[in-house]
C-alpha cells in the first residue's frame, strides 16, 4: 500500500543504542517527520509524578490523562550531526507538556527511573499509541521507540531494530549525562541501563516480540554517520 507522504520506518531497540539521535537524522535525510514515541510516555511519566499520581491509582492516572496535552515538533531540525550515539534531543526536537517546554526534564534520571511503572500501563499506551497512529497514518514518518514495529505501525514498510553492547551502551549514557552536568558513577549507570533491560525483557504490555520482517543493526562499532547512512540504505532500497 502507497501512503500519500512516504515510508512508515519503525526504529525500535535497546536502552543507549541510539535509537533517538539515529531517527532524528534518517528523517531529516528522507525529508520525513521523526515521531519520538518514548518522549511521549516520558512526558506523561514527569506529568505524572510531577502531579504526585501513583501508576497504581487508575482513576486519577486516567483524570490526569484527560488534562495532559503532549506536543512534539514531527519534523526533524536542520542542523549538524549530534554527538556519536547520543539518545538525548540535542537540536530542533522539543516536547512540549501542557505548552511547557520539559525537553531536557524528561531526560533526566528521575523520570528515566519511573517511567516503566506509567509506560506500560494499557491505559497510558492506550491513549498515545492511538495519537501515534493518527500521526504516521499518511506515512512520510520515522517512529522512534519500543512497540512501533509491532504495536503502533505493525505494518510499517522498514522495521529496524537497534542493539549495542552493554557496556558502550552505558559508556554512551553516562558521557551524555555528564555533559549535562547530571553526577552519576560508570557503575551507576551501568547498572541503570541492565537494569532496564531486565525490565524490558519482562514487560507484559505490548510484547509481541521482535518482528519477523525486521533488520537488526548492531551499533556498538558504528558511528552516529554510518547507522544514519545504513538506514537511510534500506529506506531507498523500499521505495523512500
Amino acid at each position: 500500500m502507497r501512503r500519500p507522504n512516504g515510508l512508515i520506518i519503525a526504529i525500535d531497540g535497546v536502552v543507549g543504542s541510539g535509537k533517538t539521535a539515529t531517527a532524528r537524522l534518517v528523517a531529516e535525510k528522507l525529508g520525513y517527520r521523526h515521531l519520538d514515541t518514548g518522549a511521549m510516555y516520558r512526558a506523561v511519566t514527569l506529568a505524572a509524578t510531577r502531579s504526585k499520581v501513583a501508576a497504581t491509582d487508575t482513576e486519577e492516572l486516567a483524570s490526569l490523562l484527560a488534562t495532559v496535552e503532549i506536543s512534539l515538533p514531527l519534523r526533524a531540525a536542520e542542523g549538524r550531526l549530534p554527538h556519536v550515539g547520543g539518545e538525548s534531543p540535542r537540536s530542533g526536537d522539543r516536547v512540549l507538556l501542557n505548552g511547557e517546554d520539559v525537553t531536557e526534564a524528561i531526560r533526566r534520571p528521575e523520570v528515566t527511573r519511573q517511567i516503566g511503572a506509567y509506560a506500560d500501563l494499557p491505559l497510558v499506551r492506550r491513549a498515545l499509541v492511538a495519537q501515534q497512529q493518527q500521526m504516521g497514518a499518511e506515512g512520510g514518518v520515522v517512529a522512534e521507540g519500543r512497540d512501533t514495529g509491532t504495536v503502533v505501525f505493525p505494518d510499517a514498510e522498514l522495521k529496524v531494530r537497534m542493539v549495542a553492547a552493554l557496556t558502550e551502551r552505558a559508556r554512551r549514557r553516562h558521557r551524555e549525562l555528564i555533559a549535562k552536568g547530571v553526577s552519576l558513577s560508570f557503575d551507576e549507570v551501568l547498572a541503570d541501563v541492565g537494569k532496564r533491560d531486565i525490565e524490558d525483557a519482562q514487560r507484559d504490555y505490548g510484547v509481541a516480540g521482535i518482528p519477523a520482517d525486521s533488520v537488526e543493526v548492531d551499533t556498538t562499532d558504528m558511528t552516529l554517520e554510518q547507522q544514519v547512512d545504513h538506514i537511510v540504505d534500506l529506506a531507498r532500497q523500499r521505495g523512500a
